[in-house]
């Protein structure tokens, strides 16, 4: 149970940390954050992975524990922009600088050891035989991981100014890879800085360009943001036109921008480019099941080549590709799990509320997604849900102020416009037949997701022609549209509900689903619904 860490000794057993026989203060989450790091060899950790194993049953946030992984390194004498024991692994979470050795307990039972003691003494040692194996094993895989840790010999000799820019873009990356909207700002002046420096630096347009676009889908910044992000990663792919970062970040900014098909080239040129590019993987799930593909996203979701707990928001895409096909229990554990763990995660606080909405168990769906606001998240999608349920309840009063905030988190996206003036009785004939033409040219011309036409046939209603409107709904199920439970439970559909060609929609929806899930293979499902 005792480890050396370049200079460190680390005694697990005994919770004790020592340079060179002096004892380091090290103690309490600190010491169970190193203690979980040395079991993982220096493979790199994910701030979910760390959540779950080292702060669960609290619940914590990324900024949690990037905190306590500062005090560890002023516990060690750690210095973060050099490290020696541990550093950062931009987008992904921690890494330990070198392997941990194993190294051989300072005392060896004598022949005069009690009898109880003796007894004791096999299970003692299975369990440290234990110990060893999982470190060799951990250590034999992490052998050849790049490392960014200490001065090397060759960075003695590098250019002053290039290590200033890696520092700069290792910054930048920590800043990123945290997730909230202060902190990519900040990694936003930062990649610019380091631009200004070496213009030509590919590092540095990729990084700013998936910053841009993180501003559109994440933030709630205006589209004219991702057209930078995609001229950035254009500019990233023609330097290195093997890259496959660079074809991941142009899938992202055109994933922000609603070009859906254009965001699925980018995305399956990076795996094409290395199979080992997992969040391009998941990303290109997410717009299969979009798209209606809910087999290959599934498929795609549990094809990872590494660690799943690196890909952010994996369970909760294949939470929605099993619900969608028809496994709402195995997709309700995985929603739960991470609303439960995730405080600070925006696609947790919306995707529980939705899910309890989608199943008609409304009251639940509204304490939660209080919950959710209660914790700060800013989101478009959780005001517009917040107004469904109101409405449903019939209280105008409240969903009119949802969707005023919706509107306000999001000027710039048509649906909360849409919704809102409808949801007001602002509309006029001319106003949303010409918005619905436009609408429909943009998604015809390969701009938006399927679930837009809902939006056309909502216009289409408002505008009097009901038959336009239901056909607009065929076209998203026609494009790949596949929440069937949204449809029948929302209040924006209501009008609808009795007319023929609306159970016509609903059944070719429940038609395709139950072909998608003749697509997946029985023991992946099997092993994805099995009970927890």
């Amino acid at each position: 149970m005792r480890f050396g860490l370049e200079d460190l000794v680390i005694d697990l057993e005994r919770q004790r940390v020592e340079r060179d026989g002096v004892p380091v203060n090290v103690a309490g989450l600190s010491f169970q954050l190193l203690r979980y790091l040395l079991l993982q060899g220096n493979r790199v950790v994910g701030f979910d992975e760390l959540i779950e194993r080292v702060w669960a049953p609290a619940v914590v946030n990324e900024e949690t524990v990037t905190q306590r992984v500062k005090l560890l390194r002023q516990a060690l004498g750690d210095d973060g922009r050099q490290p020696r024991y541990l550093r950062s692994v931009r987008g992904q979470g921690y890494q330990l600088c070198a392997p941990p050795r194993p190294l051989p307990d300072e005392q060896t039972p004598t022949a005069d050891t009690s009898s109880s003691a003796r007894a004791a003494a096999p299970g003692r040692r299975v369990h440290r035989a234990w110990v060893w194996m999982v470190s060799a094993l951990v250590i034999g895989v992490a052998v050849g991981l790049p490392r960014a840790c200490g001065k090397r010999d060759a960075e003695k000799n590098a250019p002053v100014a290039a290590t200033q820019a890696d520092s700069l873009l290792q910054r930048a990356a920590y800043y990123a890879g945290i997730g909230q909207r202060d902190n990519n700002e900040r990694a936003i002046e930062l990649y610019r800085r380091a631009l200004r420096e070496h213009p030509d630096s590919v590092e540095a347009q990729l990084g700013l360009s998936r910053a841009y676009s993180a501003r559109v889908c994440l933030f709630n910044f205006p589209p004219e943001w991702a057209v930078k992000a995609q001229q950035l990663a254009e500019q990233a792919a023609k330097a290195q036109p093997d890259l496959a970062l660079a074809h991941a970040a142009l899938g992202y900014a055109h994933d922000c921008r609603g070009r859906i098909d254009d965001a699925l080239a980018g995305y399956e040129r990076a795996v094409a480019l290395d199979p080992a590019a997992d969040n391009s993987r998941a990303s290109a799930a997410y717009l299969y099941d979009r798209k209606g593909r809910l087999a290959d996203a599934l498929v795609a979701n549990t094809s990872l080549q590494g660690d799943p707990a690196r890909v952010r928001y994996l369970q909760l895409q294949i939470a929605n590709n099993l619900d969608l096909m028809g496994y709402p229990q195995a997709a309700e554990a995985r929603y739960r799990r991470s609303f439960e763990l995730y405080p600070d995660n925006v696609f947790s606080n919306i995707a529980w509320p939705r899910y309890l909405f989608r199943h008609g168990r409304l009251s639940e769906a509204q304490a939660a997604l209080d919950e959710a606001k209660k914790r700060g998240t800013a989101h478009a999608d959780l005001h517009l849900l917040d107004a469904e349920l109101a409405r449903l309840r019939g209280d105008g009063v409240a969903s009119a102020r949802a969707y005023r905030e919706a509107v306000a988190l999001r000027p710039q996206a048509s649906l909360p416009t849409t919704l809102a003036r409808i949801d007001a009785g602002q509309v006029d004939a001319g106003w949303a037949q010409a918005r619905a033409e436009g609408l429909a040219a943009g998604l015809a011309a390969g701009a938006g997701y399927p679930a837009d036409w809902l939006e056309v046939g909502l216009l289409r209603e408002a505008a009097g022609d009901r038959a336009a409107a239901l056909r607009a709904l065929q076209r998203a199920i026609d494009a790949g549209y596949s929440d069937a439970d949204y449809l029948q439970v929302s209040p924006l559909f209501k009008a609808w509900a009795g007319e023929p060609a609306f159970a016509r929609g609903i059944d070719a929806i429940n038609r395709h689903i139950a072909g998608e899930r003749a697509k997946v293979p029985a023991s992946l499902l099997a092993r994805l619904t099995a009970s927890p």
